[in-house]
């Protein structure tokens, strides 16, 4: 099965005592390239996956400033990802964006964070990774109005949104990736989204270590997994995993700019065609 898992945070301290082996996993489950994605409120945790994709040429990474840590953020930090945005193996600008269910940090400095990270992800020409929990309105009334023009789209993270948010998102160049929650059994509004979103449009995660699949609720989740959220996203649209899998890849593939066999192939990735 060919499988791209599009968030992972493989860094993370869940996996220190098998990394070598969980990543060994998800090449023997299929997965032939990992975005691995960077956050942290201090400098030396927003590059954290960079050593990752630097050391795997099947890995690559994003990084960004949490909606949860903006109240840390300071010019430093917006320098430090300026910097590692220079990294031909960071290829996307996050995860960033709004998280109203948690509100770790007020929301007024998560708007302004995630604005200001927009403007540098534009000017580094780089697509962005959106967490949006419970956000939605905001989340999309300030991509339409400080991203749009840019071009570059991006990708909705664990879409936990209804099939009108993923509309207008689509709209303005963004992909939809759907995790292991979308196996639970209370998840049938996401399996209903999933089964519209038209599917080159479409992606599937795993954002390990968190979100395992209904088989493995409860236990930390790898990107290995990630066979699972195709098959379900499958059963609902009456579709080979197989298929469901080859065809989120090459979604991935296309607007990242990378070939099958990992290389990037295209010179500034994003924007990928609206059918509405």
């Amino acid at each position: 099965m060919d499988l791209i898992d599009s968030h992972a945070h493989v860094d993370v301290s869940d996996f220190d005592a098998d990394r070598d082996a969980m990543l060994d996993r998800a090449r023997a489950a299929g997965v032939g390239t990992l975005l691995a994605i960077g956050n942290g409120p201090e400098i030396e945790k927003l590059g954290a996956a960079v050593p990752y994709a630097e050391a795997h040429d099947w890995i690559y990474a994003a990084a960004g400033i949490h909606p949860h840590e903006a109240r840390h953020a300071t010019d430093a930090h917006y320098a430090e990802l300026d910097r590692l945005a220079r990294s031909p193996r960071v290829i996307a600008w996050g995860e960033i964006g709004l998280d109203y269910h948690y509100d770790h940090s007020p929301r007024e400095e998560q708007a302004r964070v995630f604005r200001h990270q927009l403007g540098q992800a534009r000017a580094a020409s780089k697509p962005v990774i959106i967490h949006c929990r419970e956000a939605w309105a905001d989340c999309l009334n300030i991509l339409e109005e400080d991203w749009r023009s840019s071009g570059l789209g991006g990708i909705f993270h664990c879409f936990t949104g209804t099939l009108d948010e993923a509309r207008r998102g689509m709209e303005i160049g963004f992909l939809v990736s759907f995790a292991g929650n979308v196996t639970y059994p209370k998840a049938q509004n996401l399996r209903d989204v999933a089964r519209e979103i038209p599917l080159d449009h479409l992606l599937v995660e795993t954002d390990s270590p968190f979100l395992a699949p209904q088989t493995r609720r409860g236990k930390r989740n790898e990107p290995a997994y990630v066979a699972e959220v195709a098959q379900t996203i499958g059963n609902v649209r009456n579709l080979p995993a197989t298929q469901v899998a080859e065809t989120t890849a090459a979604n991935f593939r296309r607007f990242f700019g990378i070939g099958r066999s990992g290389n990037r192939i295209g010179a500034i990735p994003g924007g990928v065609s609206s059918h509405f």
